[in-house]
């Protein structure tokens, strides 16, 4: 049910794990906080009669307008109390009653992979995210989630985008910051020609930007865009999966690592490009299966050039459609699984039959989640309180990480 306007001033008793507030009629209405008395404008808007003591003003300017953030009207208390309840939920709907250890924010600024919509005018370009629940793209020069870094291409990006976007049609621009650069990626561009393609290598030179790629080719590489993990270094593929921020990935591998301490032999399912592998090989021997051999390449190349680390195997796997079996899974004595937003039903009930003695699990849907805990539950393990990491700060997305061991 969507807001619609009402003659009377009305009390907003909830708000939704999708940061709307719910009023007692069950309408939901955008940007409220819970306890505020509110009441209708003639253009449909609401105006806050009342408002909540968690209330601040947004620290971005773009707020109003970009649907890149839900919830910078919000107290930082409040904003985590609320994600952490959105857990708490998720596991109650599966009659789970979980203990939240604590949540970890990312701070601003910190946001160091993105994709962002662009558009060219007839004199210049929009950058930025889309509007909510809109396609059409907010221009953000004063972004408050992006890296300095990030933030500092955005004129050079403003530049390739007038180069890179046909008039009719919308383009993605996926970046990435790193310590040897920013890695960007187009997504969409028009059809390079040799022209064109002079143009943009002289655009990445001019930008010093680490390496590009223009619709799945590679323009320019000035240097490897790598990221740290552990003692290694890793060159994500193009636009790879990697966490949004180096501190909400400093935190889920704090966990996992303490999840996981004394495991001699560790199988790191939906490993990517090594996130929890290459930590883990510190003290472990890892095998690391993931989907994408590109993904995979990177992380053993990774592994070779660190010094001091453990064993490490990989295997190229789809593990929705072939999971780890029982007897596979018998040759660890503990697991780490990052699956994607759907979660892993069929892989968790192959680990819980084979007994793995101790799985940490890492988690972008509290729903999948808990559905997955559920059934480790049922097989005889116990949960650890769980961690919640904020990411993507003032969003309504929400991270976990957590131990199931058997008792």
């Amino acid at each position: 049910m969507t807001a619609r306007p009402d003659t009377a001033t009305q009390h907003v008793t909830a708000l939704t794990h999708h940061g709307q507030g719910r009023l007692a009629d069950g309408t939901l209405v955008p940007r409220v906080l819970p306890g505020e008395d509110i009441s209708p404008r003639p253009d449909g808007s609401w105006r806050i009669v009342t408002p909540s003591p968690d209330r601040v003003a947004a620290p971005c300017p773009h707020f109003n307008a970009c649907g890149g953030c839900a919830m910078q009207h919000a107290s930082d208390p409040l904003v985590a109390d609320w994600k952490a309840g959105i857990v708490r939920g998720a596991l109650a709907g599966q009659g789970i009653e979980g203990e939240v250890a604590g949540v970890l924010s990312s701070p601003p600024q910190s946001r160091r992979r993105a994709r962002l919509a662009a558009r060219r005018l007839k004199k210049g370009a929009l950058l930025g995210f889309h509007a909510r629940a809109s396609d059409t793209v907010v221009d953000n020069p004063q972004c408050r989630i992006l890296t300095p870094g990030l933030m500092a291409l955005r004129p050079a990006l403003l530049d390739l985008v007038q180069m890179a976007a046909p008039r009719s049609r919308e383009i993605g621009l996926m970046l990435t910051d790193s310590p040897a650069g920013a890695d960007v990626v187009v997504e969409e561009g028009r059809d390079l020609d040799v022209g064109l393609r002079q143009d943009a290598a002289a655009w990445a030179a001019a930008a010093g930007v680490a390496r590009f790629t223009w619709n799945n080719e590679l323009v320019a590489l000035h240097h490897g865009p790598w990221q740290p993990m552990g003692r290694a270094r890793v060159v994500p593929p193009p636009g790879a999966f990697l966490q949004a921020t180096r501190e909400g990935e400093a935190a889920l591998v704090a966990v996992v690592r303490g999840a996981l301490q004394g495991a001699s032999r560790v199988a790191d399912l939906f490993a990517g490009v090594g996130t929890f592998t290459l930590p883990l090989a510190e003290s472990a021997e890892v095998h690391a299966v993931e989907g994408e051999g590109s993904m995979l390449e990177a992380l053993q190349k990774g592994w070779r050039g660190a010094p001091g680390l453990h064993r490490v195997t990989t295997e190229t796997r789809d593990l929705f459609r072939r999971p780890l079996e029982v007897a596979d899974l018998k040759a660890f004595d503990a697991v780490v699984i990052d699956p994607p937003r759907a979660g892993a039903e069929t892989q968790v009930r192959a680990l819980a039959e084979a007994r793995v003695p101790v799985v940490a699990y890492v988690s972008c849907n509290p729903a999948s989640f808990a559905r997955d805990a559920k059934a480790l539950l049922a097989a005889g393990y116990c949960m650890d309180p769980i961690t919640v990491v904020d990411q993507f700060r003032w969003s309504t997305h929400v991270e976990l990480a957590t131990r199931f061991s058997l008792t």
